[in-house]
């Protein structure tokens, strides 16, 4: 019948991109989850044994992952809230009428630190915040500040990279929510009043929530397994300051090569990031 597409066709034009799903995302899951379920240690792979739930039960009760889990959490908890606000403040200025080619070329710009990869991010750290010859200590006056070899001093650090690279992303997904405005409504609202925060609340708002729930969930999924970055700017050091989560599953995996320990470890991390997923969808959207 003309029009009608072949069950034959459908499967070859979706069957690869299946394929490759499962070879790239769902194996792996199952293979991690396979793992967590079992004695498997790289050093002993002769020993490979089913073990049941032991192996969370040792996450769990362990307070070294807590206090990463906690680390973590902290970063996610300054970094985000940063990240959101300057990202709407940005947003809300290139939305404002005029000016087209400074707002595109600030548009350009904002690109730059999302093509900039992690492992280069913390390179960059390593030069910038040198504690003899970093220009961050000479544009402070020549200042002798450890920024890499003190704890809090290189959380701080953390915290200002990632909020530097990935603040321009919140403000170009903020600022195509604000595209969405119609415009003759959000003109009205600008006529009836001269307060901002109330043509964001009553009008901008709803249209950005969707981008915003977006951004809360990949920032948040990309936070909690931050590893490249802060493993080339100070390796989690100094001590443990910035052990994150990712970098205590990559030692316990690839040092202690306890594979069975740091897939139970990913797993738990995994269920953490949808359980927040799940918060922010019926959190925000229920404000709408």
């Amino acid at each position: 019948m003309r029009g009608r597409v072949s069950r034959g066709t459908i499967l070859a034009f979706i069957g690869p991109a299946v394929v490759g799903l499962a070879a790239v995302g769902i194996a792996p899951l199952l293979y991690a989850l396979w793992t967590s379920l079992h004695f498997f240690n790289l050093t002993k792979l002769r020993r490979v044994e089913f073990i049941g739930l032991e192996n969370y039960g040792t996450v769990l009760t362990d307070p070294v992952f807590w206090q990463a889990l906690g680390r973590t959490m902290t970063l996610l908890g300054i970094a985000l809230p940063l990240q959101i606000g300057l990202g709407l403040g940005i947003a809300l200025i290139l939305h404002q009428p005029g000016l087209t080619l400074l707002k595109t070329l600030a548009r350009l710009s904002l690109v730059l630190p999302m093509a900039t990869t992690y492992a280069v991010v913390g390179l960059l750290g390593q030069v910038m915040f040198n504690q003899k010859f970093g220009v961050v200590n000479q544009l402070m006056g020549g200042a002798d500040i450890n920024w890499i070899g003190d704890p809090t001093n290189a959380f701080v650090m953390i915290v200002f990279w990632d909020v530097w690279q990935w603040t321009p992303f919140v403000a170009l997904v903020l600022l195509a929510g604000l595209t969405m405005v119609p415009g003759e409504i959000e003109e009205a609202a600008r006529l009836e009043t001269s307060n901002w925060w109330k043509v964001l609340r009553h009008v901008q708002l709803p249209f950005l929530v969707p981008g915003l729930v977006a951004v809360l969930i990949l920032r948040t999924a990309d936070t909690l397994k931050l590893f490249d970055m802060v493993f080339t700017l100070t390796r989690g050091g100094p001590g443990s300051a910035t052990e994150f989560i990712s970098l205590m599953i990559q030692r316990v995996g690839f040092r202690a090569f306890d594979q069975g320990l740091a897939s139970a470890q990913a797993i738990i991390l995994l269920i953490i990031t949808i359980v927040l997923a799940q918060i922010y969808i019926r959190v925000f959207y229920r404000e709408v």
